[in-house]
């Protein structure tokens, strides 16, 4: 995550928060963004296929 993208998080957040929250949305948005290099990359599994290994457990 980039410095940038942390302090808009930051700034967003009311004038008092609790850290908990800060650190929640902080992980929320890296995830995101991993899951979006993902798609980029081609690394996802479709819907279905899923389904199959869901029905396999």
């Amino acid at each position: 995550m980039k410095r940038e993208k942390a302090i808009e998080t930051i700034n967003a957040l009311p004038q008092e928060f609790d850290l908990e929250v800060l650190i929640e949305r902080l992980i929320f948005m890296e995830k995101v963004e991993k899951g979006l290099i993902q798609i980029s990359e081609g690394k996802i599994i479709s819907h279905e296929s899923v389904k199959d290994l869901v029905k396999k457990w």
